[in-house]
């Protein structure tokens, strides 16, 4: 079947009116046409009518690519891409000699010999973009989730890593793919693409008897370990306390010595969108399940369908990397979801791939479909490209009522593209940001301000508002806007609760419900079907002996599960993420190391977000419902990540900042293969049990009831478990 074409995606029109096929395009086709195209990935040059014998691009398999890692000649300078969804240009930081510095760090991954060639370079790349990408070193070949077998390498293990580094890289996937962005703006892989080169061949060339340790993209070495160590141990953003604002990540990073990794982005554990629309669908139901609750509805709000729901609106914004569930999410969920971006060629893109259905430019119009979707109970996504705050301005105006609000704009990341001011175009906003970054900082806390009132208008006519625990409220309340709470109490300093607070600490967390995701390594999607019918198949079995304090949880979680293929989840590689606890992490994970082992399925790699029980630190969100005073603290976490490095983890990682902001948060993951062998189910055991175990106890010591349930409940089925609980004091004696 002939491809129908996108423009923007696989072309766009010249001044003349002519189609010029993008890089994106030329490498899906596979071939050079030998025309001279503007943006040929083969390296072919017309003048000479031959491709560059230099550079070798049709002789070099994808293996020997990875093999050969930082090439010994330089490759063709690459094109600026115009199509491909770039990072706005960053702060300009540096002083004169810290931009030396930072290009003597840039030219120490090449031998001298071409440092006189791309010194030149990589001083237009710093000055034009405020960062050096190296863009000359992108890979001409195709970034995506390959079968785990394609990749070069004597480590099973090692080879499923270059399969989720590439998927983190993959332009289906990653927000500013030629960045090495994954998702928030500033989420990052690497920093510059000789880090991917480099990482690649080392792991393309390792054995199981060692160990790569990567600081914040830069890949250290290799060094002797054991077969029981983790392959990979990765730190993002490990910052002295004192030098972990804002402004020190801007420096740093243009520096070229640390990065902003995200949570899964900089720790390779990403699978699109999918991974947050998820734990979204579950924050909306039960959201919807409270409003319901509060008007007296409690028969909608128990059927697992939720009835109720339809026709009921959800007001949001971003359309991001991660911020991109939202809508798909709401629609899961059965609401009228208006979710605004300012970014056209992300809406585009999110359009294009049916996250969204419809999109609407003008404001009375967006009134209108909204009225009759509500008044038809429809279920529909509808984008409106324009800024959120004149949504929530309109809607107060024309009386529309909202039922439940949110905001998922990257505002862990203000001053750099993560949040648009009002009353000023995309463009205008972005030259602003770059020439003049106190003028724009001045624009964006003034809509701030505009943005929290038009909310409070509306929660005062009964709109449920929630954080989304991307620093909505904490940069709000830096500005000045009208959300503290008029009496406060620790950790209830804010007129709205984060969704942790409310929703998924509560209902989830504290029972050790969290996004736990595996991908299959064969990336071949009967194998993601068969996983999707073994986890269906273990949970139905379970829920015939949960106790009635987590019923609701499995019931929503089969509910998913059985509709996950249905619902069209995957982009990139063949992922799937489900919220489950300990016990059913184990069991699933036994079953489909169980079904590798019988030559059913290929191997598969287990993993969650860092968003889960144990992870993250994080006040404002993860640990927000955490009132014994500790919510500042990050033992947790880091307990965390050294417990899974010993207990059987393939990877590891811990970061600072995540969700909320560089110097905000400490969070960590993993990641663990899957291989069918004896040894992979002794270590996801030992390893599970820990990950999820080592929060909840966190969660009892703070007096959560629902976690003192549930690490009772696992020293009961652990017998060498043993956990301090707390004593509860008599209000009376303390009053």
């Amino acid at each position: 079947m002939k491809k129908v074409l996108v423009e923007g995606e696989d072309f766009y029109l010249s001044d003349r009116g002519y189609r010029v096929f993008t890089e994106k395009y030329l490498l899906d086709r596979g071939f050079c046409c030998m025309s001279g195209c503007k943006h040929c990935p083969y390296g072919f040059n017309k003048l000479v009518d031959q491709i560059r014998k230099k550079a070798k691009p049709k002789t070099m398999t994808f293996q020997e690519e990875i093999l050969q890692g930082i090439p010994t000649e330089l490759p063709p300078s690459a094109l600026y891409d115009a199509t491909i969804n770039h990072a706005p240009k960053r702060k300009e930081i540096l002083t004169d000699e810290e931009k030396t510095l930072a290009l003597r760090n840039a030219l120490r991954y090449f031998e001298s010999q071409h440092h006189e060639t791309l010194i030149s370079e990589f001083k237009a790349e710093l000055e034009k973009y405020g960062r050096i990408y190296m863009y000359r070193f992108r890979p001409k070949y195709r970034m995506y989730a390959r079968d785990i077998n394609e990749y070069p390498g004597k480590s099973l293990q090692a080879k499923a890593i270059q399969m989720m580094i590439q998927n983190n890289l993959d332009y289906a996937v990653a927000q500013h793919p030629h960045e090495l962005i994954t998702y928030g703006g500033n989420g990052a892989v690497f920093s510059n693409w000789a880090q991917y080169l480099l990482t690649m061949k080392y792991l393309g060339e390792m054995t199981d008897e060692q160990t790569l340790v990567m600081y914040s993209g830069h890949p250290m070495g290799l060094f002797p370990s054991h077969k029981n160590a983790p392959r990979v141990v990765v730190t993002n953003g490990m910052m002295i306390p004192n030098y972990s604002k804002p402004d020190d990540w801007e420096k740093f990073n243009a520096l070229g010595v640390t990065q902003y990794g995200q949570m899964t982005a900089g720790s390779y554990m990403y699978i699109g969108p999918q991974g947050i629309v998820h734990g979204t669908t579950i924050t909306v139901l039960n959201a919807m399940r409270k409003i319901l609750l509060s008007k007296g509805n409690g028969a909608e709000a128990s059927s697992p369908l939720l009835e109720g729901i339809k026709g009921r609106i959800f007001v949001t914004s971003g359309l991001g990397g991660m911020s991109g569930a939202q809508p798909k999410a709401g629609t899961i969920a059965g609401c009228v979801t208006v979710c605004a971006e300012v970014n056209p060629k992300i809406t585009k893109i999110r359009h294009n791939q049916g996250w969204i259905h419809e999109v609407i430019e003008n404001l009375d119009d967006l009134v209108m479909r909204v009225r009759k979707a509500q008044a038809n109970k429809e279920v529909v996504s509808i984008a409106y490209l324009g800024n959120i705050v004149d949504v929530w301005e309109k809607f107060d105006q024309e009386n529309v009522p909202i039922d439940l609000g949110s905001d998922q704009t990257s505002l862990h990341n203000p001053w750099a593209g993560g949040y648009y001011p009002a009353g000023q175009s995309f463009e205008e906003s972005n030259r602003m940001m770059a020439e003049d970054p106190e003028l724009f900082k001045e624009k964006v806390q003034e809509t701030l301000r505009r943005h929290a009132a038009a909310i409070n208008k509306h929660t005062a006519k009964g709109t449920y508002f929630f954080d989304y625990g991307n620093a909505f409220l904490l940069e709000a309340s830096r500005a000045g806007a009208d959300v503290m709470n008029p009496n406060p109490t620790l950790g209830r300093e804010f007129k709205y609760p984060s969704y942790v607070q409310d929703i998924m600490g509560p209902m989830c967390f504290d029972y050790g419900f969290g996004p736990f995701r595996w991908v299959c390594a064969s990336n071949n999607p009967e194998d993601l079907q068969k996983t999707d019918d073994i986890a269906c198949e273990v949970l139905e079995e379970m829920i015939k002996t949960s106790p009635e304090e987590i019923q609701q949880q499995m019931k929503d979680n089969i509910q998913w599960i059985r509709g996950a293929q249905e619902n069209k989840l995957v982009v990139g590689s063949q992922a799937r993420i489900l919220y489950a606890d300990a016990e059913g992490r184990m069991k699933i994970a036994k079953a489909f190391n169980d079904a590798i082992n019988e030559g059913k399925i290929g191997p598969v790699v287990l993993g969650r977000d860092h968003h889960d029980v144990s992870g993250t630190d994080s006040p404002y969100r993860e640990t927000s419902n955490i009132y014994d005073g500790s919510r500042f603290t990050a033992d947790m976490a880091i307990h965390n990540v050294i417990g899974d490095s010993f207990r059987g983890a393939t990877w590891v990682s811990i970061h600072n900042g995540g969700g909320v902001g560089w110097g905000e948060v400490i969070n960590g993951g993993f990641g663990m293969l899957l291989d069918g062998t004896n040894e992979a189910e002794q270590r996801l055991k030992s390893m599970l049990f820990w990950d999820v175990n080592n929060g909840i106890s966190r969660r009892s010591w703070a007096r959560n009831e629902g976690a003192v349930f549930a690490i009772k409940r696992a020293m009961e089925t652990e017998p060498l478990l043993k956990v301090t609980l707390p004593n509860i004091v008599d209000d009376n004696l303390l009053n």
